[in-house]
C-alpha cells in the first residue's frame, strides 16, 4: 500500500524551513535545487516557506512558480518591507514542522548541512537549538570582508551580556530549533532587530542547550547585502530591549531621543526666522514647531519605526496624523503644566511633567495611528 502525502507527513519527521526574502528572485530557483539535494531520501519531509518582505523584484512571481512544480513550496507574502525579523516571524507562523529551519535566502548559507542540523537535533533530546556557525573549530567566513567578520565579532560580544546560552555566534541566521522552544519563546520576542537568533537566545526563561556546527559562508549569488547603519541600529535596539525593556519600551525610549532633537531642530529654526526672517515672534514660533514636528516625523519613520516604515501616498497620511497628535499634545503639555503651576509645583517640575505627559500622549496615538501595527501578510 502506497501512502499519500498526508499520510506520509504522519509517520515520517517534517521539517519547516523559514527564508525570508526581499528582492531574491534571481536566488530563490537554486535554492530550491539546493534544498531539495540536500534533504532528498525517504527519512524526511520538509517544506519551503519562502516570506517575500515586500519585494519590488519578481521574487513573488518566482515563488508562485516554484509552487507550481512542487507543492512542498509555501509562500507568505507582506505588503511592504517591514524588515528580516519581522518576515521571519510571519513565517514561523505557518510553518508545521516539529522542527524549524531558519535560513537566508542569499545561498551564503550552506544547504549541505541541513540535514545534519537536523539529524544532530533529532538526535540529541537534551538539546533545544543547533546554530550553524561561522566562529567555531572547522568553520570558515570566507565569504565575508575583513570588516564584516571584524563587526560580527564585535556584535557577538556585546550579545554576550544578554544571552542565556553558551554560543560563539549568535548573530548566526542558520539554526534549527525544536518547535516547543518556539512556542515557549514566541511570547517574549522583541521582534526587533536583524537576528533573531540573538532574540530567541535572550528572550527565554532558561538557559538553552545549544549546539554549534561549523559553517563554511559563502559568497552572495545575486542581489545587495542588507545590512547598513540602520539594521545596526536595530541590533542596538534588541540589546537594549533585552536590558532595559522591562522597565520602559525602548521603542519609546527612541521616541523621547527623537523628541530632543526636535527640540534643538524647533530653536534653530525659531533662531533663523528671528535673526534673519524678520517676523513676529507668534510666526516664528509656529514656524519652529511645524519644522520640528516634520524633521521628528520623518526621523521616526526612518528609525523608531523602521519595520512599520510609510511610504509614498502612507507617508502622507501620516505626516498630517502625526501634525495632529503633537499638536494636541502641546495643547495637553501646556494645560497640564499650567494646571500644575498653579497649584503651587516649581515651574522646572510643572514644564517636566507636562512635557511628560504629552510625551506619553504623542507616543501612545501615533503608535496606533500614524505607525499602525502590520497588517496580516496573504499566503499562497
Amino acid at each position: 500500500m502506497t501512502l499519500s502525502r498526508d499520510a506520509a507527513r504522519s509517520v515520517r519527521p517534517l521539517v519547516s524551513i523559514v527564508t525570508p526574502a526581499y528582492c531574491e528572485a534571481e536566488n530563490l530557483p537554486r535554492l530550491h535545487e539546493e534544498i531539495a539535494l540536500a534533504l532528498a531520501g525517504e527519512q524526511l519531509d520538509w517544506e519551503l516557506i519562502i516570506v517575500d518582505d515586500g519585494s519590488v523584484d519578481a521574487t513573488w512571481e518566482r515563488v508562485v512558480a516554484l509552487r507550481q512544480v512542487d507543492d512542498r513550496v509555501h509562500g507568505v507574502r507582506l505588503s511592504r518591507n517591514f524588515g528580516h525579523q519581522y518576515a521571519l516571524l510571519a513565517g514561523l507562523v505557518h510553518a508545521r514542522g516539529d522542527a524549524v529551519i531558519s535560513m537566508d535566502a542569499d545561498l551564503q548559507h550552506d544547504e549541505t548541512v541541513l540535514r545534519r542540523m537536523y539529524e544532530t537535533l533529532s538526535a540529541r533530546p537534551e538539546i533545544d537549538l543547533v546554530v550553524g556557525s561561522r566562529f567555531v573549530d572547522g568553520a570558515s567566513v570566507g565569504a565575508l570582508s575583513p570588516r564584516r567578520a571584524r563587526l560580527s565579532r564585535i556584535g557577538n560580544a556585546l550579545s554576550s551580556a544578554v544571552l542565556r546560552a553558551e554560543v560563539s555566534d549568535p548573530l548566526s541566521g542558520f539554526f534549527v530549533l525544536r518547535r516547543e522552544v518556539l512556542d515557549e519563546v514566541a511570547h517574549a520576542l522583541s521582534g526587533q532587530g536583524f537576528k533573531i537568533l540573538l532574540d530567541i537566545l535572550s528572550s527565554t526563561g532558561r538557559r538553552l542547550a545549544v549546539i554549534e556546527l561549523p559553517l563554511e559562508f559563502r559568497e552572495r549569488h545575486s542581489g545587495q547585502s542588507k545590512l547598513d547603519l540602520l539594521v545596526a541600529l536595530e541590533f542596538a535596539m534588541l540589546l537594549a530591549d533585552k536590558t532595559l525593556g522591562r522597565i520602559v519600551p525602548i521603542r519609546f525610549v527612541l521616541f523621547v531621543l527623537v523628541g530632543l532633537f526636535g527640540v534643538v531642530v524647533h530653536l534653530a529654526f525659531l533662531a533663523a526666522a528671528l535673526k534673519s526672517g524678520g517676523l513676529p515672534f507668534y510666526w516664528a514660533q509656529a514656524l519652529a514647531t511645524w519644522s520640528a514636528m516634520t524633521v521628528n516625523f520623518y526621523l521616526n519613520n526612518k528609525l523608531t519605526y523602521r519595520d512599520r516604515q510609510l511610504r509614498g501616498s502612507a507617508f502622507a497620511k501620516g505626516l498630517l496624523s502625526f501634525w495632529l497628535a503633537c499638536a494636541i499634545g502641546a495643547i495637553i503639555n501646556l494645560r497640564i503644566a499650567e494646571l500644575l503651576y498653579e497649584q503651587g509645583a516649581l515651574w522646572p517640575i510643572a514644564g517636566t511633567l507636562g512635557a511628560v505627559v504629552g510625551s506619553v500622549w504623542n507616543y501612545g496615538i501615533t503608535s496606533t495611528f500614524t505607525w499602525r501595527a502590520a497588517p496580516r501578510p496573504a499566503h499562497a
